[in-house]
């Protein structure tokens, strides 16, 4: 219509001045919309009679023609500059700037030939990169830029210098403008300048784009360049791959190109991957087309030829390349079960691979191609998905070939190492029980050796050291790094690493491992020393470097004596002896005399070099750094052992031989005053060393060392004793101080062998030190620093000696007991009086002064930097003063003074908060003693140091040094004993605070392993304690205050999170691997175990006596809890799935009720036996239900005058108990065990009989099935009974067989005989038996193992056994005698507990929908004459703006719902491909009509891309639903009122090539595990929000 209407009005020769003036706007004004669009229709009318030469004469012409050039200069472009500095007002600047450029490109035509090139080059600094980040003025903004030379390209093709101008211009802004910004410049610009080129230049231009993509792309293999790059190649990929496509600009040749598409196909975009497969699928559409032979081969120093072609193969690579299309579009799909059955299409391709490198030598199919699937599989956001990519390579046969392992060596070194840093890759697989290898790690040794062994073998050793480098490189989580460790020490042994070999395993052991678990630790340093040993090169490596890389071995993780890893490490120094790499000493190598060196060489070298120090300086001196001493300890040792194997050896002679040097200087060291100190320090720490890496296991090697330790233990010890009695007066001696004491504690133990030695220092040197350092405390303190650290070396001697007695190391001579007396006084010195504060009690928490450091030697940066820790040594002399009232308050005791205990208890309070949290140890050990001596008197000041002492080891959760000594020593002295008796009326503030902190380590014990138990294994200890104490009542009776503690015992156990579960599970593979892995670990399980407060519960149950009236109170009221926690459970809203919490609960309530019961009292069984029968109604999981019927099998075979009780609960009304009376059926089945200690036998199996015969013909199949068996149980009983008894049946025999008879032959066939067979084989009513099978064993292993519970739940016998407080009684035996249980495996039979409670009326919300069709159709009549706009009008319906484009979508389903939704919401039009969709009945059962109602337009899939650059010029926003890098959030996008919203094919989406004319992507935000919603919902979603959007601006 406005066509006809311009084309009138210019026909009709209208004063074309008055017009523009009319159609034109005030330079300095926004013109609206519809006026732009005006001047541009009026001038693109002029422009059709242009050329009609009467209508326009020549002076006409140049008159109109100066007017539109006015226009394009002097209004388009000004406005133009104003649109791009416009801030704000998205939308309108929009559709402003899409008319002003329809405009422009009206205009230009129609202008001189050189205006269109003055406009160009005026635009074309827009599209430059500014040189800084301020915007100039001058410059449009690059959208506006890039749509305005878009206008002008089809006037500027003549051009050539101008158009690789802006060729270059394009093809900056791809490189450097932002994300949103690229895809319009290459639809903008790219295409239009190829497609405004002639067939000549079209080659040209191609080919300068591909080149410069590629060259960029290799120049920077990111993420960004790859995306860019394949934007723009997809973009243009009509002229690249179409079917005029020319050699010279065919990117096929290029292996650059092929290097983008293989880095798009494992690109994290999901967009940018299917731009590379449709790349890749056309470039091999068209190979297959054209018939081509493959490219030549590339010159040498070229990259190779990534895709080849054959025509004589073409069959084979069509069909490779389709299958491989096939995998990587699956792989897009984030469902396991979508995948998996596709990947055996990899092995496919593998296989194709490998038979065309076989047979045509090249091959056709590079492996890198096969790459990209892996990694694309790696890069899955489904772990299940990555493991299998993991598992599939693993298992990759093809790698045994050299080629291909060669080929894939880097991807292994790199991505596949990668991935193998996910620690979920490594749960156990299906099948697989606790402490089982995990599947993924058993492969990945098998794997690792298949590979190294088909390298070539001038590669491995390259490999190998790169892959440990990649080890190196960043930090690694414990378990992946555990299992690569044990791969690589299953190798084959070789040798292949060299000295960066062994650096490179020493990063890993230095940066990668310190923050680990101690176990796994442990046994991965095992693995890399095992791997270390196997691999290394010895003619590479020196002595030197095997010594300093074993520095990094932990002794007490790893590597200690008497260790089987010692042993190795020991017997391979022996045979490598003499072929290691001779060392350079002075430039001069260790060979210069043609001798080998033997490791006792090297030793002998060493400690002469070590023991070699400069003169002193006459200034004070740091302590020498002990990681050397650490080297030569081990290295003497390892050199003793290897010594001691040989034939003829004799030990004490080596150790004597070897350590002569420094037993020299030991002799020397306290009567020589010209021994240098530093060399005295390196002696002693060296001495120090050895004592503590021989350990204190008795061996031949121990008493050597020990026996040429003692013969200079005198002048040692007079020079440690006279350097602490006054010669430690500087900063550094703080710490020479501390190794002295080391020293001197080391001695005292040897002592025990040497009594003339002990004789000595107990009655000379301690003495002497006790008297001299009280001194020194006594002395007022001076702020100098020699005056500081005095009185620092005195308290922490102080605490040595007290350390020492407290551990019953040496005895206390009377003389020493005296000043032990004199030093306990000056702590209780000066105490308050009643009038006085109580706040300070004598010496307590003294501190030291910052000391001065001016006219002190030494260096005076190194002591600076050591007064800066001052803190930390401060801190120490506080510690060591609690160190000695704890001892002292033991020894001695406290002053009779009635204020005494309260200020001493009241000072440790106050050393909770000045100690750092670490060091507070010893004041809880002195709170233990003192606190229990107060709760009476003081109880609010027990209550405070109660709290703030749990409120300390809190804060040191996250620190599990310091944790669990601090838990430990908290537990002991907050449960002391003492407090644990005081009756319910004595403390009752402070035993409320015990019973919340009692809690509080409950909830903590969920996030971290192992604290409950640490309060379970005091408290049962305390309460029964394995040496009796002189009245075991008393201490028994506080357990009733804590039966919540108990109970919660019973039934603890969290349910741990797969991260959690994992590292339980490695853990306990580490334990069970023993011998092969860290034996020698100290930490191996460190009572962590979450099962342990169960365990020791049940000890603790297990010994209690049913004879004493306390010990049945406790289980008693056990019981009674036990069961309430049951009901609560049972009657709580929560979920009850199987292994849930709740499932586990109950499991382990009527375990502990099983193992209590024969304890139980006769009378107390009689009152909940109702209550057992009351819980049978429940729904339970099969484990519950199991243990409950065996609970009352047993209660009816130990009291069976209960029987009467157990026949009432089959009156219950059926309604009630539904499926749950299978419980008491399933009773029956093991009537046989109760009936023997029955009474009147006769008249109990008729009641048996009359009961099973009633439920035979219940409606419900579960409940007929159990009647069945029990029947038939009950049946064979009463047959054998009849006979021995001759009981009179009364004719039931008849009634009974039938009944059998016609249910077995109802049993016949189908499902209903599957589930008989299988219950009658379930274990529970065959093999088992209630009585005999009676145990531990059975009750908490083989019963939740058959029960299909999970196999955290099981507790093995050997738990128990471990336990010293178990108990094995005949009535409850540990192990079940009879083996047949252990035998079976779970059974597939579970009965199912339906309700009705889940049924719903089936009308009950139904939805009334009013259809078009039921109205009257004569109503409708008129209305169907109208075209769709009209009809709305007439029923007061708007039309929106939002168009609607389903050109893709080829379900009709699909398209009828979706003209339904666009129909309700008022959409402008449906887009479809084809309009005969709407005859489609599937079509029509969804639209119900709407068509009628709506506007539909067919566009064609083949004419899409140029529909939508019609609508952009029109100033729609091209909008698609599609998840990408940069989609916008649909919760936080505005739609612009014009928009288009294009919606993808059901299961490609948007074509790759038409995803660049999006203006923006939105993405709908998910929640759940699908990958993307049905492509009617998904436009239905965004057509809401569109209309929601609208309406809500209309409100405002």
């Amino acid at each position: 219509m406005h066509s006809v209407l311009i084309k009138a009005l210019v026909s009709s020769s209208p004063d074309y001045d008055r017009l523009f003036e009319a159609l034109s706007w005030p330079s300095e004004s926004w013109p609206e919309t519809e006026r732009l669009e005006a001047l541009a229709a009026f001038i693109e009318g002029l422009g059709a009679v242009w050329g009609d030469a009467p209508s326009f004469p020549a002076s006409k012409r140049r008159h109109i023609q100066d007017r539109i050039e006015s226009i394009l200069l002097t209004r388009c472009l000004p406005l133009l500059h104003r649109m791009s500095a416009e801030s704000g007002g998205e939308a309108r600047c929009r559709e402003s700037s899409a008319a002003v450029c329809r405009l422009v490109g009206a205009c230009v035509p129609l202008c001189d030939a050189a205006v269109a090139g003055r406009v160009a080059r005026s635009v074309l600094p827009s599209l430059q990169p500014p040189e800084d980040e301020s915007p100039s003025p001058g410059r449009l903004g690059a959208e506006v830029a890039s749509e305005v030379v878009a206008a002008l390209v089809p006037s500027l093709s003549a051009d050539a210098q101008l158009t690789r101008t802006l060729l270059a211009s394009a093809l900056s802004c791809v490189k450097t403008l932002p994300d949103a910004l690229v895809s319009k410049v290459t639809v903008r610009l790219l295409l239009p300048l190829l497609n405004a080129s002639d067939a000549a230049r079209v080659s040209g231009v191609a080919a300068s784009v591909v080149g410069d993509l590629c060259a960029w792309h290799c120049a920077d293999r990111s993420p960004v360049a790859t995306e860019r790059a394949l934007l723009c190649l997809t973009a243009l990929s009509d002229h690249l791959l179409g079917p005029d496509a020319r050699a010279e600009r065919d990117p096929r040749l290029s292996p650059r190109f092929w290097r983008i598409v293989q880095d798009g196909l494992m690109h994290r975009d999901n967009v940018s991957r299917k731009r590379a497969l449709y790349l890749l699928k056309r470039c091999v559409a068209l190979s297959e087309e054209e018939g081509l032979d493959s490219p030549p081969p590339p010159p040498s120093g070229e990259d190779e030829a990534l895709f080849t072609w054959s025509p004589s193969k073409s069959r084979l690579l069509r069909e490779f390349w389709e299958d491989y299309a096939l995998v990587m579009e699956t792989l897009e799909e984030n469902q396991v079960h979508v995948v998996r059955p596709v990947l055996n299409r990899i092995d496919t391709l593998i296989q194709t691979a490998v038979e065309d490198r076989q047979t045509a030598g090249q091959g056709l199919l590079h492996p890198s191609w096969l790459l990209c699937v892996y990694q694309r599989m790696f890069h899955s956001e489904n772990k299940s998905l990555m493991r299998e990519g993991v598992c599939h390579l693993l298992e990759l046969r093809v790698l045994h070939q050299p080629a291909f392992a060669l080929a894939f060596s880097q991807f292994i070194v790199g991505p596949f190492m990668d991935v193998l840093s996910e620690t979920s890759l490594f749960h156990r697989s299906v099948g697989q029980s606790v402490a089982d290898c995990p599947e993924l790690a058993a492969k990945l040794q098998v794997f690792m050796g298949v590979f190294f062994s088909s390298l070539p073998s001038e590669q491995r050793g390259c490999v190998l050291l790169q892959l440990i480098q990649q080890l190196g490189s960043k930090h690694w989580c414990a378990v992946p790094l555990l299992f690569i460790a044990q791969a690589l020490s299953k190798l084959p042994p070789a040798p292949l690493l060299g000295t960066e070999g062994l650096a490179a395993l020493r990063e890993v052991l230095r940066c990668t491992m310190i923050t680990h678990q101690i176990l796994l630790r442990g046994a991965a340093q095992r693995f890399l020393l095992n791997s270390a040993l196997c691999l290394t090169d010895v003619s590479a490596v020196t002595l030197e470097d095997v010594f300093g890389f074993l520095m990094h071995f932990n002794a007490d993780e790893s590597l200690c004596r008497r260790s089987r890893l010692w042993d190795q490490l020991c017997a391979w120094l022996s045979d490598n002896e003499g072929r290691f790499k001779h060392r350079v000493v002075g430039g001069v190598s260790t060979d210069a005399a043609a001798k080998t060196e033997t490791v006792r060489a090297y030793v002998q070298h060493e400690i002469c070099t070590y023991l070699q120090v400069p003169a002193s300086k006459g200034q004070a001196e740091r302590l020498p750094d002990s990681r050397e001493a650490d080297k030569l300890a081990r290295a003497i040792l390892l050199c003793v052992h290897m010594e001691s194997s040989r034939v003829g050896s004799e030990i004490g002679n080596t150790v004597e031989s070897l350590l002569s040097p420094l037993l020299d200087t030991l002799r020397r060291v306290s009567t020589n005053v010209y021994l240098p100190l530093r060399k005295s320090d390196k002696s002693l720490q060296l001495v120090l060393r050895l004592l503590q890496c021989i350990g204190e296991e008795r061996d031949d090697l121990t008493a050597a060392v020990e026996k040429v330790v003692l013969g200079v233990a005198d002048s040692v010890q007079e020079f440690i004793f006279r350097q602490l009695c006054g010669e430690l007066r500087e900063l550094f001696d703080v710490e020479r101080a501390e190794m002295y004491l080391s020293v001197v504690r080391r001695l005292v133990v040897l002592y025990h062998s040497a009594p003339q030695h002990r004789h000595e220092l107990q009655h000379s040197d301690i003495p002497k030190l006790v008297k001299y350092s009280l001194k020194v405390l006594q002395e007022p303190q001076d702020p100098p620093v020699a005056n500081q650290v005095v009185r620092a070396v005195a308290m922490a001697s102080l605490a040595t000696v007290c350390g020492l007695m407290e551990h019953d190391v040496t005895d206390v001579p009377s003389g020493t007991f005296s000043l032990l007396k004199a030093l306990n006084a000056y702590f209780y010195s000066s105490l308050p009086s009643s009038s006085q504060t109580q706040s300070f009690a004598g010496n307590f928490n003294e501190r030291l002064m910052k000391p001065q450091t001016v006219g002190c030697c030494g260096d005076v940066e190194v002591q600076n930097a050591l007064l800066q820790d001052w803190g930390r040594i401060a801190a120490s002399f506080m510690r060591d003063q609690w160190v000695c009232l704890s001892f002292l308050l033991r020894a001695v005791g406290v002053p009779e003074a009635p204020e005494t205990p309260r200020a001493a208890l009241s000072c440790s309070v106050e050393a909770l908060a000045l100690l750092p949290s670490d060091l507070v140890l010893p004041v809880f050990t002195f709170m233990e003693t003192a606190l229990p001596q107060l709760p009476l008197d003081e109880e609010e000041l027990c209550v405070e140091a109660v709290t703030r002492s749990w409120e300390l080891v809190q804060g040191l959760s996250t620190n599990a040094r310091d944790f669990w000594p601090a838990l430990k020593g908290f537990v002991s002295m907050a449960f002391h004993h003492k407090l644990l008796e005081m009756t319910h009326t004595e403390a009752v503030k402070l035993k409320a605070t015990l019973k919340q902190i009692a809690l509080e380590l409950m909830e903590l014990s969920q996030s971290k392993s192992g604290v409950f138990g640490v309060l379970v294994q005091h408290c049962c200890h305390t309460w029964l304690p394995t040496d009796p104490p002189p009245d075991p009542d008393a201490v028994f009776l506080s357990v009733f205050s804590y039966v919540s503690v108990v109970t919660e015992a019973c039934v603890y156990g969290p349910v741990l999170r797969r991260d959690q579960r994992l590292i339980l599970d490695v853990q306990a593979h580490v334990e069970q691997l023993g011998e092969q892995s860290a034996d020698n670990v100290g930490f191996a399980s460190n009572s962590r175990d979450d099962q342990l407060p169960r365990t020791c519960v049940l000890g603790f149950l297990s010994r209690l006596d049913s004879s004493n009236p306390q010990h049945q109170q406790l289980m008693e009221e056990l019981v009674l809890a036990l069961l309430k926690k049951d009901n609560d459970i049972s009657k709580s809203k929560v979920r009850y799935y199987s292994n849930s919490l709740q499932h586990r609960v109950k499991n382990r309530v009527w375990q502990t009720l099983l193992l209590l019961l024969p304890k139980l009292r006769e009378d107390f069984v009689a009152t909940v036996l109702n209550r057992v029968f009351e819980a049978g109604f429940c729904s339970n999981q099969a484990s519950v239900k199991y243990l409950i019927e065996w609970m009352m099998i047993l209660a009816l075979v130990y009291y069976p005058q209960h029987m009467d009780s157990f026949w009432s609960c089959f009156n219950t009304d059926q309604e009630k108990t539904k499926t749950s009376i299978c419980t008491f059926l399933s009773v029956l089945v093991h009537f046989s065990v109760i009936m023997p200690n029955l009474k009147d036998k006769a008249a109990q199996l008729h009641k048996a009989l009359d009961i099973t015969l009633q439920w035979c013909f219940n409606h419900n199949f579960s409940v007929r099935l159990y009647a069945l068996l029990a029947l038939k149980k009950v049946w064979s009983l009463a047959e054998a009974q009849a006979e021995e008894e001759a009981v009179d049946l009364k004719g039931m025999s008849s009634v009974v067989k039938a009944c059998l008879n016609q249910a077995e032959a109802m049993q016949s066939s189908g499902n209903a005989n599957k589930n008989w067979i299988r219950i009658q084989e379930h274990f529970f009513f065959g093999d088992f038996h209630p009585v005999r099978d009676y145990s531990v064993e059975t009750i908490f292993y083989t019963f939740p193992s058959l029960s299909e519970l999970t196999d955290d739940e099981w507790i093995p016998p050997w738990k128990f056994e471990k336990l010293s407080s178990f108990s094995v009684s005949p009535c409850v035996p540990l192990r079940n005698p009879c083996p047949d249980l252990s035998r079976l495996q779970p059974g597939d039979w579970i009965q199912q507990d339906k309700t009705d409670q889940d049924k719903e009326e089936r009308w009950a919300e139904v939805q009334k929908k009013i259809t078009p069709w039921r109205l009257g159709i004569q109503e409708q009549e008129p209305e169907l004459q109208l075209v769709p706009p009209q009809r709305a009008a007439r029923l007061g319906k708007l039309q929106g703006a939002l168009l609607v484009v389903a050109s893709l979508i080829d379900k009709p389903t699909n398209l009828g719902g979706l003209c339904r939704t666009c129909e309700i919401f008022g959409a402008s039009a449906l887009v479809l491909d084809s309009l005969r969709h709407v005859e489609d009945k599937h079509f029509q059962s969804l639209s119900v009509s709407s068509e009628l109602w709506l506007p539909l337009l067919e566009v064609k899939p083949v004419e899409l891309a140029a529909f939508l650059q019609l609508k952009k010029t029109e100033g729609y926003c091209i909008v698609g639903v599609e998840q990408t890098a940069n989609s916008q959030s649909l919760e936080h996008y505005q739609f612009p009122e014009r928009t288009l919203l294009l919606l993808g094919n059901e299961r490609e989406g948007i074509p790759a090539n038409l995803l660049q004319t999006l203006d923006v992507c939105v993405e709908i935000p998910q929640q759940g595990v699908i990958r993307s919603l049905n492509v009617h919902v998904s436009a239905a979603l965004l057509i809401w929000e569109y209309t929601r959007q609208r309406l809500a601006s209309k409100r405002a």
